[in-house]
């Protein structure tokens, strides 16, 4: 259980909790929501120890094993499935005691490490973290990469997949699907309704958080709200709580005029005068109800080109990919495009198949490596991607960035704009260098709205930014009146954008005759004919072992299995006289349990003979638990090579 009571909590100047209670139960899967800046990461913070709180406490049940993720990772020469299996920290000291123990040739330490090792499932380990590694996007090829190989966004991928490696009770994901594809996203939902602890996870995925949480935390006006249910249940019961808060204050609101009216028509009169002192008093005492704001910081439009082109933009048999040193790389063949006004169109497809390929050659920015680009007259393209946010002038504000791109605008005008944005007033002047990553993307879009495009090009617009800024983002692109195409994780803005998709899958680009469910459907289907193709590969290139090679491994195989036969003996043995010692302590530790035999003088013989009997017996334990673990070794390396030989 988790439980903050009375909590009060100060960043700075800036006060993030003030007498917040909140209790959260062992097992539930809660999503935290609120505006950037409410203190989501701190509350992490405060569960993690990391921060104390100014005011109140902050009560954890002992012993839960926490794994969070940790937001900034290293670049090392480690490999990631190696760096993935470093998450579990007691599994890494087993096998550090046995090398150890191996060397000094302590046989019965080894026994008890192997046990060790195989209550932590350590013998799964690698396939577990392997397992990890590609549901993220990851292939068979990656795994023994240095970390130091990967891009930023590709590191934060390996530590997530080392933070769901780690043994826990409690995970604590801080946005884990910024860097994420759908398809790593799909199956990241997947594992974490299957986890079987405590998980409190912040995100502004509102189709995330439906599929994954059963509790939504709020973090607004310095407090902590529990909803029960997932994200679109807390904003029905918000809205409906919403309204009658309304409701409430437009009440007290005439109550208060009454009241202030008798006061100004009576307080002079003598005789009125005592009610009215009253009534004053009375509207002292009153608590004020906070007429709701529902309304979002967030107002912008997209607006779009006043000349247009029919077709926008055309690829005729083009072939899209990246020239390097060592020659060509195609990605995507034989693309033919022709783009129409008011086309909307979402890009789905595995991760690495193109999609990022196709944008930029849509741009110009990457050459085509064959074919024709053909750019209509009028075409002006946005372009939003994450590298936009790196280009960005970090010495400079958002008024001067839209002022360099129309030197002639007005400063009503530039600040009337990045208003909508959620930069009012001083903050468009604010430095961009002491932005957050959500900021930082905000202003990216408002540079993209304010050139007019009437090609709005898009590739994960969302990342970094809030739920109230996603649902601008939104109602913008809906009402954008230019052509769209999106690359995004959040389904909510794919299903209320775009009117088409287009798979990019397997070298080609094409239509896709389906939605969302289909195509989760689609991806399923894929992996499930890879599996069978990685199969039948396997059985043809046994099929293609000579004869004689053939009869070798399977005379080899099966003489491993004759040796198999006295360790199984051996390990059902040990087994058998495991139970029966295990039955006698507990019939001597069922005598002992009698509390007369410790406060009754005549059965002291009784006891001191029970006591040694208990001890003769968990002695005799002891040795069948070693014998049976030494055998079970034994048969798990003879069934390993077995294994391997009739891979081979």
């Amino acid at each position: 259980m988790i439980a903050l009571r009375q909590v009060a909590l100060q960043r700075g100047t800036q006060t993030l909790l003030d007498n917040a209670d909140l209790t959260l139960h062992s097992g539930i899967k809660a999503g935290i929501i609120g505006a950037n800046g409410a203190g989501k990461s701190s509350l992490f913070k405060l569960l993690l120890g990391e921060l104390g709180p100014d005011q109140g406490d902050v009560e954890m049940s002992g012993g839960q094993r926490i794994a969070h993720m940790a937001q900034e990772v290293e670049a090392l020469d480690r490999p990631i499935v190696e760096y993935v299996l470093d998450g579990d920290h007691a599994l890494r000291q087993a096998e550090a005691d046995l090398l150890a123990a191996r060397k000094a040739d302590d046989a019965h330490r080894e026994a008890e490490l192997h046990g060790l090792i195989e209550t932590l499932d350590g013998y799964t380990a690698e396939s577990r973290a392997s397992q990890l590694l590609v549901g993220l996007g990851f292939v068979q090829a990656d795994l023994k990469r240095p970390l130091s190989d990967f891009s930023g966004g590709w590191r934060m991928r390996v530590n997530l997949a080392r933070t769901l490696f780690m043994p826990s009770d409690l995970l604590l994901l801080d946005e884990p699907t910024n860097h994420l594809d759908l398809d790593a996203l799909l199956w990241l939902e997947q594992w974490l309704t299957r986890y079987p602890g405590t998980l409190l996870l912040i995100s502004h995925d509102r189709d995330f958080l439906d599929a994954v949480c059963d509790h939504i935390v709020h973090m607004h006006h310095q407090t902590l709200e529990l909803y029960r249910g997932n994200y679109s249940r807390f904003e029905r019961t918000r809205a409906e709580k919403l309204a009658l808060q309304q409701a409430e204050a437009a009440k007290q609101q005439a109550r208060r005029e009454e009241i202030e009216r008798f006061i100004a028509r009576f307080r002079a009169q003598a005789t009125k005068a005592k009610q009215a002192q009253s009534r004053v008093k009375m509207l002292e005492r009153m608590g004020d109800i906070a007429v709701a704001h529902t309304d979002s910081p967030f107002h912008f439009t997209l607006p779009a080109a006043d000349k247009t082109s029919h077709p926008l933009l055309v690829l005729d048999q083009a072939t899209l990919g990246y020239r390097g040193d060592a020659g060509d790389v195609a990605q995507l063949e034989k693309v033919n495009i022709t783009l129409l006004p008011g086309s909307r169109i979402g890009l789905l497809g595995p991760n690495g198949a193109g999609k990022s390929t196709l944008i930029k050659s849509l741009t110009g920015e990457l050459a085509l490596l064959e074919g024709k680009r053909v750019p209509g007259e009028h075409l002006a393209i946005g372009y939003f991607a994450q590298h936009q946010l790196e280009s960005l002038d970090v010495t400079t504000t958002p008024f001067v960035h839209v002022q360099r791109l129309s030197p002639t605008a007005s400063d009503q005008e530039i600040r009337n704009f990045l208003g909508g944005f959620g930069f009012k007033g001083d903050d468009a002047f604010g430095e961009v260098a002491t932005y957050s990553g959500g900021e930082k993307a905000r202003l990216a879009l408002a540079l993209v709205a304010w050139q007019k495009p009437n090609l709005l090009l898009l590739d994960e617009p969302t990342n970094h930014l809030d739920l109230e800024m996603r649902e601008a983002l939104t109602e913008a692109l809906a009402s954008f009146e230019g052509t769209v195409i999106l690359v995004s994780h959040d389904r909510h803005l794919l299903r209320a954008t775009v009117d088409e998709f287009w798979r990019v899958a397997d070298h080609r680009v094409e239509p896709f005759d389906g939605d969302l469910d289909d195509y989760r459907v689609w991806l399923k289907a894929r992996l499930e004919e890879g599996r069978r193709d990685a199969r039948s590969e396997k059985s043809e290139r046994q099929s293609q072992q000579p004869s004689g090679d053939r009869k070798a491994a399977r005379k080899a195989a099966a003489e491993l299995r004759e040796k198999l036969r006295p360790l199984k003996k051996e390990r059902d043995q040990a087994e058998k006289a495991m139970e029966k010692t295990q039955q006698a302590l507990e019939e001597v530790e069922a005598i002992l349990a009698d509390p007369t035999l410790y406060t009754d003088s005549a059965r002291k013989a009784e006891l001191t003979e029970a006591l040694a009997q208990q001890a003769k017996i968990k002695s005799r334990l002891d040795t069948a638990e070693q014998q049976w673990l030494a055998a079970e070794e034994a048969l798990e390396t003879m069934e390993a090579e077995l294994l391997a030989s009739e891979d081979a």
